[in-house]
């Protein structure tokens, strides 16, 4: 079906005509009002956020942050909870939950960023008029202050009332608590009560959605090799020894598996010779060896990440079926941390994609665009969308130069994605999905 079938199909779909049409233009114009009177406010509760140190090993900060947000959501009438982490070895997660009928809705978005607390990059600045800099600007405080304000914008018209909504806030996004299962337990949970989930985590442009977006996990090689001297490398009684098999195998997985449809993998740390500590905790390690030694022990780590669990099983499987073809007088092992989840685009996720496109050709923002998920990297979202009928990824913050000392934020588009995302909920809330 065409773009152009689809979307006028749609068009008579959505369950807002005559005068139903007039009064949601109107509401919808009224929220967008609103959400430019208060545009100050967006400012300074990204300012304040932004502020407050929230890297994901420094609990307190991310609890801060919470504790900035818990009482706006209180303040609409949420049943607000926090989630402490310490089983799962971090902060924890702040949850909002407000019950009604229809369709049940699963805001997504994170507290956590990935500047250290000894980090010179920790201050909110105004680089121009509409950009704004600092740690998290935007990824993801920005968003945060999107699903906030969008949810303000629709209490000052009385639409709240009646909906279906949880808005999770998780903690440890950037780096995941252990174990993941009991890190993720109330995510999941949330994921299956709801009909629908929302990633309010952004790109660079206010005018972009995705309907897939990728999941992860890391890897780790370990290869062994007979220690001896180097001038009887390749021999029958030394063999290759465990730098040449550790680069066997990382090139195996370039030649075998690179190219594939929306799938990534990449070695980050490479420790090789006749003794390696790696420190799993930092990322970082040690190795020692002389020139004239065959190595002993290679270890080689990395990140996987796929579009879904079942592309995860056979990368893994074909993986490890190069692993076991060893060279002479060496072995390898390679340890995965689990089967990552994805966010394969559905027919439900088109679907989401169609009504938010439509909101934001009706509100005057314009059409908008699906997103490579090749562009994308892991997100929340990713692990609990095979639990929903649809789900929609990327309508968050905008900006540029994330998870670096150049992070900025956009104000006009976080503004424009506030007044999108506010008459994108009402719409939900009003059955425009139920309806397709």
């Amino acid at each position: 079906m065409s773009r152009v079938l689809t979307v006028a199909l749609l068009c008579v779909l959505v369950p807002a005509t005559g005068r139903a049409q007039t009064e949601t233009s109107a509401v919808e114009a009224s929220l967008s009002a609103w959400v430019d009177a208060h545009r100050g406010e967006a400012v300074d509760l990204l300012e304040r956020m932004t502020n407050i140190n929230s890297y994901t090993l420094n609990p307190e900060g991310v609890k801060a942050v919470a504790d900035v947000l818990a009482p706006r959501f209180e303040a609409l009438g949420f049943d607000v909870r926090w989630i402490d982490g310490a089983a799962f070895d971090r902060a924890g997660h702040l949850f909002a939950e407000r019950r009604g009928s229809g369709t049940n809705m699963l805001l997504i978005g994170h507290l956590d960023t990935v500047f250290e607390r000894d980090s010179p990059f920790q201050e909110f600045t105004r680089v121009d008029e509409t950009t704004v800099a600092g740690p998290g600007v935007g990824d993801m405080k920005g968003g945060l202050v999107i699903m906030l304000q969008a949810l303000e914008a629709l209490e000052s018209e009385g639409m709240l009332d009646g909906m279906n909504l949880t808005v999770a806030m998780i903690g440890d996004e950037e780096r995941g608590g252990s174990p993941r299962e009991l890190a993720r337990a109330d995510l999941v949970e949330a994921a299956r009560w709801a009909d629908v989930a929302l990633g309010f985590e952004g790109l660079e442009t206010a005018r972009s959605a995705a309907v897939a977006r990728r999941g992860g996990t890391g890897w780790t090689l370990t290869t062994h090799g007979i220690r001896g001297h180097s001038s009887r490398v390749f021999t029958d009684d030394l063999g290759y020894g465990a730098i040449f098999e550790a680069a066997r195998i990382v090139d195996a997985f370039r030649e075998e598996l690179a190219g594939e449809e929306f799938l990534t993998f990449s070695p980050g740390l490479i420790l090789g010779g006749s003794e390696v500590q790696r420190d799993a905790a930092t990322s970082s390690g040690s190795a020692s060896g002389v020139s004239n030694v065959v190595a002993e022990t290679a270890t080689v780590t990395g990140d996987l990440r796929v579009v879904s669990s079942d592309q995860a099983r056979d990368v893994i499987d074909r993986m490890r079926a190069i692993v076991a073809d060893n060279l002479p007088g060496t072995s390898a092992t390679l340890e995965v941390g689990g089967i990552p989840n994805g966010m394969p685009p559905t027919e439900g996720n088109y679907r989401l994609f169609e009504i938010y496109d439509q909101t934001s050709r009706d509100i005057g923002i314009g059409e908008i665009d699906l997103i490579d998920p090749m562009r994308l990297g892991g997100a929340d979202i990713s692990g609990v969308a095979s639990f929903v009928d649809g789900a929609l990824a990327a309508i968050g913050g905008m900006g540029a130069g994330w998870h670096s000392f150049d992070e900025t934020a956009d104000l006009d588009k976080i503004a424009i994605r506030t007044k999108l995302a506010a008459a994108f909920l009402l719409r939900l809330s009003q059955g425009a999905f139920e309806g397709r």
